[in-house]
């Protein structure tokens, strides 16, 4: 309380706004009028009209109670106890009450972990479609980043169960885990990781051995985030089976057994972790832990990749949402703090600078909704949408999580040296940042998955190139000579995928082409939306953003070459300014 009377009692004060202005007070959902658009794109009017206020109150709760909680949670970490007070060996981790708030509110008020799953959350009749889901994981994550793991491996332990559990084993846990009442709630987990391999998960040595109705499980997990988990889905070899992810199962573990005591196994101890450290993550010691199989046995790991591949979308958007609060905290001090005369936001290097961080930022804010819908429409029975979710997925994952760290490494650099302390948000942002692209396979895994697989195995290029040149007809109100050059880069990118994908000896540019697919994708999913927003309220700016995606990561330039950038100049002054850009005015601009 103390802490938060000092800082509300600094952001009172008149001179901290010469020196380094915050977000603190910020609605992030208000201060995000592209979120609103990009929703009313992709949901029903109805839908929409129904989670704005939600979304507004939980904008406001970001950058005010919320963001406090997550500082605190932050700087006070998990502790992990061995015994209890009487001394009996019942180990458990002791949260801060900031944590227990921003659980709270996910879990609780909100219900972001159970919204595609369970019907009535915040008084809609149905279930929410992972657009609107992704909206509110988007606002959250604006102030804590560490949670939303728990509340994504909630999610995604409930969507393993519900697909792929037995009748009793739904009827026993499935309820609890989409529970909004917090003392109803059962936290999943996902322990997967060991010492034999991360993302090579068919080294594990995890064994199952079968013994009646259930199945006791040996070894252990290496990076068990949410380690305290009521529920747990984890991979382990039945006896006997064969080698490799074939032979591997998939279990359901609870932390405690029918009788009340706890399952056999332990937490070692808690990872002292760069970032997300306001949650737990330990290493645990199965020894003959009771588990339930969940599916067929030799379906094991191609169950748990749904799992994954859900995270991977989560994982992007997470990572958009770090960009986007970095984002309003370099702007808001370059448009309230006076240098050498001027605002920085005045200043041409800094103005090109800021560019930068908006470009990358609205990229991921795209491709991750657009992404989200065809999640949503492959969960409907679209196979087109099934294919083009196929290679999205790994694309956003890559290029998002990777844009988030040089993002957040550049707002900080904005507010300057300050930026490095740990009482502003920013260095907070970068320290979780490099989480992202590490969590659900590193950079070098997911660009394979893109290219080898998704467009070298199940062919998914063809969907994305159908979909991008349909997104292209579909916007007839660009200039038709931009409009082309679209298409031909998108050709271009699917080209060189293609050549990638078929030769193995081509696989050192699996990133390189990974990219080239996301920036392609995203040029065209910023101009389809420029077409949408100006017919909805006469604002393109977001076909200035598709012709920088084009200038800055589409086009090679001459290193050595002046650039006379007054069309760039231009973009940015409007870009950064408050009024909307008529498609006339942008069109020329893009020309």
């Amino acid at each position: 309380m103390q802490e938060h009377t000092q800082k509300s009692l600094a952001n009172s004060d008149p001179r901290s706004n010469l020196l380094a202005p915050d977000t603190s007070g910020m609605n992030f959902y208000r201060a995000d009028p592209a979120l609103s658009d990009l929703l009313r794109i992709h949901l029903p009017d109805a839908l929409f009209r129904h989670i704005e206020p939600h979304l507004d109150r939980l904008g406001g709760l970001a950058g005010g109670h919320l963001d406090e909680c997550a500082r605190l949670a932050d700087r006070h970490v998990p502790v992990l106890h061995q015994r209890d007070r009487f001394g009996r060996d019942v180990q458990w981790i002791e949260y801060h009450p900031a944590y227990r708030e921003l659980e709270n509110a996910a879990f609780g008020e909100f219900g972001i972990h159970a919204m595609s799953l369970r019907k009535g959350i915040m008084g809609w009749p149905d279930k929410y479609p992972v657009v609107a889901k992704h909206a509110f994981t988007f606002l959250f994550n604006q102030a804590e980043f560490g949670l939303g793991c728990p509340i994504n491996v909630t999610d995604g332990c409930a969507k393993l169960l519900a697909n792929f559990g037995s009748a009793a084993l739904k009827e026993k846990y499935l309820d609890g885990l989409t529970q909004t009442d917090m003392n109803k709630l059962t936290q999943g987990g996902q322990f997967m990781t060991e010492k034999e391999g991360g993302s090579d998960v068919g080294s594990l040595t995890t064994i199952a051995v079968e013994e009646g109705d259930h199945w006791r499980l040996y070894g252990e997990k290496w990076f068990c985030s949410n380690p305290d988990a009521k529920v747990v889905m984890l991979l382990a070899r039945p006896e006997g089976a064969g080698p490799g992810t074939r032979g591997v199962g998939l279990f359901l573990m609870p932390r405690t057994l029918d009788d009340g005591s706890p399952n056999h196994y332990r937490i070692v101890r808690l990872k002292d972790k760069l970032g997300t450290r306001s949650m737990a993550s330990g290493e645990i010691k199965l020894e003959g832990a009771i588990g339930y199989a969940v599916g067929k046995l030799d379906r094991g790991f191609v169950q748990m990749a749904e799992m994954v591949n859900s995270s991977r979308l989560s994982n992007g958007v997470k990572s958009t949402a770090l960009m986007r609060r970095a984002c309003h905290d370099a702007m808001t001090v370059a448009k309230n703090r006076v240098v050498f005369g001027s605002r920085i936001i005045d200043l041409p290097l800094a103005r090109r600078q800021l560019m930068k961080i908006m470009l990358a930022t609205e990229q991921a804010l795209s491709m991750s909704f657009i992404t989200a819908d065809a999640l949503d429409r492959a969960e409907a029975g679209s196979q087109d949408a099934a294919a083009l979710l196929r290679i999205l997925t790994p694309t956003l994952k890559f290029r998002a999580t990777r844009d988030a760290r040089k993002v957040c490494g550049d707002a900080m650099e904005m507010r300057g040296g300050i930026g490095y302390i740990e009482e502003f948000a920013t260095a907070r942002l970068l320290r979780d940042a490099h989480l992202g692209s590490i969590w659900e396979g590193t950079g070098n895994i997911v660009a394979i998955d893109a290219l080898t697989r998704a467009v070298g195995r199940h062919g998914a290029d063809a969907a994305l190139a159908a979909d991008l040149h349909a997104r292209i007809d579909d916007s007839a109100s660009i200039p038709s000579a931009f409009r082309d050059r679209l298409r031909g880069l998108v050709d271009s990118a699917i080209e060189f995928a293609r050549k990638i994908a078929g030769r193995s000896e081509n696989e050192s540019e699996a990133r390189r082409a990974t990219s080239l697919l996301y920036h392609a994708g995203s040029a065209v999913a910023l101009a389809w939306e420029a077409a949408r927003i100006h017919d909805m309220r006469g604002d393109a700016r977001r076909l200035l953003l598709s012709r920088l995606v084009i200038d800055h990561r589409l086009s090679a330039g001459d290193p050595f070459r002046l650039v006379d950038d007054s069309k760039q100049r231009a973009i940015a002054e409007l870009l950064l300014g408050e009024g909307a850009v008529g498609i006339a005015e942008a069109g020329e601009l893009v020309a």
